[in-house]
This record gives structure tokens, sequence and C-alpha cells, in this order.
């Protein structure tokens, strides 16, 4: 028997009283071993012969078997991934029916046909082998066995099937193509058509489709605030607080005690003040600007989330298991209960909060010169909104500056540094993409009564420079003393990004510089030159599709400029200034004060790899929160439109594609799609260099950002798709809508 030695033993004692062998170890000798090697043989090699080593074993090569790094064969032998030539991943469904098997560790996508989908679901973890490469140049997979089943429930129309012995629920999430079998006594009485919860009680196989019984009922199709019950239930949003919970948030009171205040220091006397929307309920931060000498004290306080919430408590488990708060219209799903993000962790006026600070000196240039971060308490001077902020510093409207003239000098002063601020960054070549946001107005019973585009003013932009500022050095802070933290990081485009932007900037006759790798500054330069020709969205929204998505990661200290967030031209940014709302931040404010309070690195709770798999793990709940509203907003806006079939808008090409034009329609901010097949009297080519369409014996060309005409042919609630049809000449309104693929069948299968 070899004595292996575990590189991680240190960091396994650290996490049990009695440490068992690496996950690492243990695939190295698998790795090293010329044959698979069952349970006792691995655990001789190990040297584990203790039954109180041999069950935490075990369940480790479990979990490891779960996580998708060995299999265990059928002569119960273990066998690493890698020497079984199989792939690790996770399965994405395709609303056609097939899906993608995307492999853990970053390689390509395999393609799993259709009938491989039959025995699996969206999200399931697998282990797949290559099959064959398919006609188009795609690995096609085939999965050899179901690691995880990731779908325990699906929320879905319940249909009774006919003589109603069995029924079906049809889910909602597009990317489960299987309907869930139900039989009568597991319907829960459910009326046909009405939106239920399955849970599934036999998974599909490639012999039977996935089998499930009703265990709740939403409503009614259509009912009123249906679209965010079924958005939680289909995303897996916690929505609910567990008992436990309650009862920690129960023992918090609903005051700040002398006793917390007595060892912080205190702001009280410094004329903060937050400035958030009209209808914000939770102000999680303040800033207070003053002149010192030719340069600005710039204080930002943020609420100290991270005293309530202790490691490891419930809130905790319950913070990190949602991530973030998830914001729909109308309604938003909390982080934190209420009584911390609207009570104790808001910074009301009028009330002594406690409060995490960044102190910060910034040069005339938009500098920073220096900065501190300092445990304190707080008594917010007044709550300001953008629009009485904008009224006082840009409009100086003489009731509100008379008004708040106790603290109209230090707001002149915020308004000052902001434009220093702003220049800044303009130097820096941080890119400043101008989108139109939407809010939607509700009428009665829940209805969408319009849809309006929200105005940003120089008081968002005012807190957005503040908060930057602070996220910066916190960045800087958690950087310089080497501790484990999640920082904000935005790659830049990869290669073949580049190349696309580039060749469509051909066709336009412009450049962006920088060559094969263009930096935030080339970025920038371009949108400022076209920000006035007519094709200055177009230009901008191939520019923006080329960047990848920003995420949460540790900084790698192998690697320390790879924080960098490109967006911003920040080599550092970290998030610090919304503990309420997202667990990065409140991860960030327990690092700085870990080191403000004088305590060691070392003895910090939480390691590199912990701050990877947190990073992973608030990346995708983020990813998860966007997609439901997403998801919420595209049913609302669906049902808008229910009743505007067969009316003519205009609206702007958004997005060109193989099959068809997506068009944002104007004043309405609703988007649909127009099918190649609705482009009659010609074929189509796809040019996705250019973003466009273009016909080929007419050469009528369809181009990103163009201006058009359609009608509203159809509404799919359920798919949350609206379709359109290009509008005739002069025409006003379609009396009766035809389907534009009738006469067109022979040209459809030829169009590309």
């Amino acid at each position: 028997m070899k004595k292996y030695i575990d590189p991680y033993q240190k960091r396994e004692a650290e996490k049990y009283g009695r440490p068992i062998p690496s996950r690492e170890l243990m695939l190295e000798i698998l790795n090293k071993s010329s044959k698979p090697l069952g349970f006792r043989e691995l655990a001789n090699e190990l040297g584990l012969s203790d039954p109180k080593d041999l069950e935490p074993m075990k369940y480790r090569l479990r979990a490891m078997q779960r996580d998708g790094q060995i299999i265990y064969n059928r002569r119960r032998e273990y066998i690493p991934i890698q020497k079984a030539d199989l792939i690790a991943g996770q399965v994405v469904g395709h609303p056609d029916g097939f899906g993608f098997l995307i492999p853990d560790d970053g390689g390509v996508d395999l393609f799993l046909h259709a009938q491989q989908m039959r025995k699996v679901m969206h999200g399931d973890k697998v282990l797949a082998m290559v099959k064959e490469i398919d006609r188009r140049g795609r690995k096609e997979g085939a999965i050899v066995e179901v690691v995880e089943r990731n779908t325990e429930q699906v929320v879905g129309r319940y249909f009774r099937g006919e003589g109603g012995s069995i029924g079906f629920v049809h889910p909602d999430n597009s990317r489960i193509t299987q309907d869930i079998v139900i039989s009568t006594e597991n319907n829960h009485n459910a009326k046909n058509g009405q939106i239920v919860v399955a849970a599934i009680i036999q998974h599909p196989t490639v012999h039977h489709q996935a089998i499930g019984k009703i265990v709740e009922i939403l409503g009614d199709h259509m009912a009123p605030g249906m679209e965010i019950d079924i958005a939680l239930r289909s995303y897996d949003l916690p929505h609910t607080w567990s008992e436990k919970v309650k009862a920690e948030v129960d023992k918090l009171g609903t005051e700040v005690t002398d006793e917390e205040k007595e060892t912080r220091y205190d702001f009280r006397a410094v004329p903060l003040v937050t400035i958030d929307g009209e209808d914000s309920r939770d102000f999680d931060d303040a800033v207070f600007c003053q002149r010192e000498g030719d340069n600005w004290r710039l204080v930002v306080a943020i609420a100290d989330v991270s005293h309530y919430v202790p490691i490891a408590s419930e809130l905790d488990k319950e913070a990190w298991n949602r991530s973030t708060s998830v914001y729909f219209p109308a309604e938003v799903i909390p982080m934190l209960p209420e009584v911390i993000s609207n009570g104790l962790c808001s910074l009301n006026p009028e009330v002594d909060r406690l409060c995490m600070v960044c102190s910060i000196l910034i040069s005339p240039q938009g500098e920073i010169i220096d900065y501190e971060f300092l445990e304190g308490v707080m008594h917010s001077f007044a709550r300001l909104t953008y629009n009485k902020m904008a009224a006082i510093v840009v409009d100086h409207d003489e009731t509100l500056r008379d008004e708040y003239r106790h603290i109209v000098r230090h707001l002149d002063d915020l308004y000052s540094l902001y434009a220093v601020l702003r220049v800044a960054r303009d130097e820096r070549g941080s890119m400043d993409f101008e989108t139109t946001e939407t809010q939607i107005i509700f009428g009665d019973d829940r209805k969408i009564e319009s849809i309006l585009p929200t105005e940003r003013n120089d008081a968002h932009k005012i807190i957005e420079e503040c908060m930057i500022v602070a996220n910066v050095c916190s960045a800087r802070f958690l950087k310089e003393h080497k501790i484990p933290a999640l920082h904000r990081v935005h790659e830049g485009p990869d290669q073949e990004g580049v190349e696309k932007v580039h060749q469509f900037l051909r066709g336009l006759g412009l450049t962006l510089g920088g060559g094969d790798k263009p930096q935030p500054k080339d970025y920038a330069n371009l949108l400022a030159n076209v920000s006035d020709r007519p094709d200055a969205h177009l230009i901008q929204t191939v520019l923006l599709r080329s960047l990848s998505r920003a995420v949460y990661a540790p900084v790698n200290v192998d690697k320390p400029e790879a924080t960098y967030h490109f967006g911003l031209a920040q080599p550092d940014y970290a998030h610090f200034t919304s503990p309420i709302r997202r667990y990065p931040d409140l991860l960030v404010h327990r690092a700085i004060r870990h080191i403000i309070q004088g305590h060691a690195v070392k003895s910090y709770q939480y390691n590199h790899a912990d701050m990877k798999a947190l990073g992973e793990h608030c990346s995708a709940n983020e990813r998860r929160a966007d997609d439901a509203s997403r998801d919420v907003i595209a049913w609302l806006k669906a049902e808008y439109m229910l009743d505007k079939i067969g009316e003519t808008f205009t609206g702007v090409i958004s997005a060109v594609t193989g099959f068809g034009l997506f068009v944002e329609l104007n004043d309405v901010y609703i988007e649909g799609l127009v099918h190649v097949t609705a482009l009659t009297s010609d074929y189509y080519h796809f040019d996705a260099t250019r973003h466009r369409l273009t016909g080929e014996s007419s050469g009528k060309r369809y181009n990103l950002g163009d201006s058009i005409q359609i009608v509203v042919a159809r509404v799919d609630l359920e798919e949350r798709k609206i379709d359109f049809i290009l509008a005739k000449p002069k025409e006003t309104k379609l009396k009766k809508l035809r389907d534009p693929r009738k006469n067109n069948r022979k040209k459809v299968s030829k169009k590309k």
C-alpha cells in the first residue's frame, strides 16, 4: 500500500473535526490506477479502515457521483469521468424538442436529439458520450446516465383527456417539452384549463412519459397576478419565509439599541441624505459631500446588513438561497424580510441607523486620493427623490432650495462633484449605452393601462457615480488586504465577437480602434462619434451584443488583473452598495468588517474555494431572477396585445435572424416577430455580419434599426409570443387576418 499525502489536508481539517481525504486526492488515486477501484480498494489506498472514517468517505464519493466527477459502474467500482470518456454537464432543453448538454468543464456543447431528450428534463445533470458528428458539424451526444434530477415540480395548464380518466399538465416552461401524465386520483380536483403545480412522481425514460400528481391549484388561466405565481414556481424562486427565519426576525426588534451604537463612529451630525425613486420603500444608501480645499470629501453610508445577518444564521441561509431580490412590475420578492429591508436596514429620515461608511477624498480631476472604511451610526437628514434633487441642483427651484436650505450647500457640492466624476469617466473610456427602460402602468384587475419610458435625470446619474466610486474603493480595499471576496467581473469581448463587430462596421465605413483587442475607450469613442447618425441605435446594439455578461468571482491570485470591469473601464470593482438586495454585497461587507475590526485574514470564515462557489451560485441566481422578471413582463405584454390583433403599428427592427425580423413597436415598447415566411413574393437570405435579410430577386433589404409598419397577426399567451405581418401600403387596419404562409408553402422550404 502506497502512502499518499493529501495536499488539501489543512483545508479539510479546518472544515471537519475528523477530516477525510479530499476529493482531489481521491481523483488523483483513481486517475493513476490501472483499473477501476472498488470502495475497499480505494479505502486501502488511502490507508483508511476505521468505520468512523469509512462512512463519511462513502458520503463524499456519493457527492462526487452527483457532481459528475466519477461514475459507479455495475461492478460497484469507481471510475473517474476522464477515463470513462464521458462528459458531465447539464441539459438545456429547446422548445422544438431537442436540447444541448452544457459541459461542466466549459467544453463544446453536445447536441441532444429529441429521442435523447425523451428520458431527461431541462436542468438535469447527466453523463454523456459523443455519439457522432452530424451533417452540420455538431457533436451529437448520447446520454449514458442521469446523475441528478433537477425538476421536481412543474407549473402548467391541466387538461383532461377524453373520457376523463387520464389528464396531463402542459408545462409553462417552454424548455420542458414533455407533458406530465396525471391520473384521476392525482388531479386534486383541478378543472380543465386551470394553472396548477404538479409534483413529479416518476421521471421520464425512453419508454414512458413523466408521471405526476397535482399538489397546488394556482387558479384560472389569465387571472390577475397569475403571471407572477407561475414565474415563482417555474423558476423555483423562494418566496415564503420559514418559521425559523421568522423566529430570528422576531428577536431583532424595530429600533437600534444604545448598546449597538456605543462602539461605532458617530455620523449623526453629518447631513447625510437618501436620494431614491418616488415609489422606493427601502433606502440602503445615503450620501454627503463638501469641499475640502480644492478636493471633495464624499461620504457614502450603506445600511449595515451584516450586523443583523450573522454567518450561518437562518437569515443568512435564506439570503444565500435567494441571492438577490427579484423585481416584477409593481411587486418585489425581497432577499431579506421587510422588518430588515424596510425597517432596521432602511435609512429612513429622523431615525438612527447602523451603517458601513466609505469616506473618500477625491481630487479636482476626479481621482480617488484616499479612502477609509468605518462602522458607523447615522441619522438621515432628508429623504429626497430624484425629481426633487434635480429640481434643487439643476433647475434651482427656489421653493425647494428654501425648504432644504440647511443642506442645499452640500447638495450643490454633490452636483459639482458629479460633473468632475463624469468627465473622469468619459476620459477613462467607460461605456455609456443609451437604452430605453420602461414602466408598466396598471389599471383595474392588474391589466396594463400603458407602457411608459422612464426618464433618467442628473440626480440618477449623481447617485450612480457615487456608488461606482464606493464600489471601486471596496474592491481596492479587498485586493490590498488579500481577503477572499467577490468582485464584479466583466470580461471584454472574445475574439469571435470582435471579428463580427469589425465585419459589421466595415460595411458602414466605420472602424473600432484597438485591433483584435479593443479597449473600453475604443468602444466609448466609437459610440461618441456615431451619436448623431440615424443608425446610431443599430451600431450601439451590435456593440452591446458583442460584450459578455458580468459575473461575480474572487480575485485569481495568479491573475489579479482578471477582476477588470470592462464596461466601466475599472481595474477594480466590487458590489458594496446594496446589501439589502444582493448577497455578494453582504459578503463584501463581511470581508471589510473583518479587516477593520482588526482580525487576521487567515481567521476569516471563507476561503478562495468558498468564494468561487459563492460567485457561481450568486451569478446563476442573478440570471434566474432576470429570466423570471423578463418572463413576467413578456406575459403581461402579450396579454396587453390580445385585443390589438388586426391593428397596425410602426416599429423598429430590433433583431434580424435567419427565421425573421423582431420588431419593437414605437410608443408601446413591445416586441414581436415577423416570420420569414411572412415576407412574401421573394426568397430572403440572412446576412449575420450585416444583420439583414435580403430578397433574392427584388434586392429588398430589412436591416437592424430600420423603421417598419406591421400588423398584429397572432398572440400566444402561453408561449409569450406575438406574431406580426407586414402592413400593406396605406393600410390602417386588417378586417380579416389570414395565415401569411397559406399561399407560399412551396416557397417556405426554400427560404434561407
